[in-house]
């Protein structure tokens, strides 16, 4: 597979490029956004290791024209910052994964495994109810901005309903859908985490309808 790296510090490359190559890509190097540009016209990789702060520009701005011209090769975020709030600006400009530096090469080569297994996606899914978004293909659940740490059985409920677009699900499809089974205890335990994901995102965010079972957001 064909990885390009786009990163200024020349050591940087240079170790990218080496740990890379060991996992049998092919990998193309860029020092510049503008050098960057040329290397995608010319010879568009299946993944790009994008380092955000360039000498002529934003990383991020790479990403966001990239996005604008329907063009969802994937691309794995390097920055210094490892804030929450740089986090959602680059997942905001259109990057799939975020690795801030320093970093162990072993995770990265991982993270590019994981993209180039995933391959492109034709764009990224969030749905917002009041001021939660829900990122569907990073999953990741924002309030107000700030990310809320929600559980892997929350967040399996929190994807269930957003495919629904506010339609009402019934307590046994999602019981099924989640647990396997619709049983007392399933029950109890959906309502347990339902009642877990309002707390933390706000009581908006999952509507009961009585009689029928649950809804993502106001009717």
């Amino acid at each position: 597979m064909h990885v390009l790296v786009v990163d200024d510090q020349p050591e940087v490359r240079d170790l990218l490029e080496q740990a890379l190559e060991r996992e049998r890509h092919r990998v193309s190097v860029a020092e510049s956004l503008s050098s960057a540009r040329e290397q995608l016209e010319m010879d568009p990789p299946d993944v790009i290791v994008l380092d955000v702060e360039l000498p002529d520009g934003s990383g991020l701005d790479l990403c966001r024209r990239l996005r604008k011209r329907d063009d969802w090769t994937p691309i794995l975020l390097l920055t210094a910052h490892g804030e929450v709030r740089h986090r959602v600006e680059g997942l905001d400009a259109g990057a799939d994964d975020f690795l801030p530096k320093p970093f162990a090469i072993a995770e990265l080569r991982a993270r590019v495994r994981a993209l180039l297994r995933r391959g492109p996606i034709a764009r990224r899914d969030v749905v917002r109810v009041g001021d939660v978004d829900l990122d569907l293909g990073a999953c990741l659940a924002l309030r107000g901005g700030e990310e809320a740490p929600v559980t892997a059985k929350e967040w399996s409920i929190l994807q269930f309903l957003a495919a629904r677009r506010g339609r009402v699900a019934s307590r046994g499809a999602i019981l099924e859908a989640i647990w396997g089974e619709v049983s007392d205890r399933t029950n109890a335990s959906l309502e347990v985490l339902v009642a877990r994901i309002r707390r933390k995102l706000g009581t908006e965010i999952i509507r009961t309808v009585r009689g029928e079972g649950y809804a993502l957001g106001a009717a």
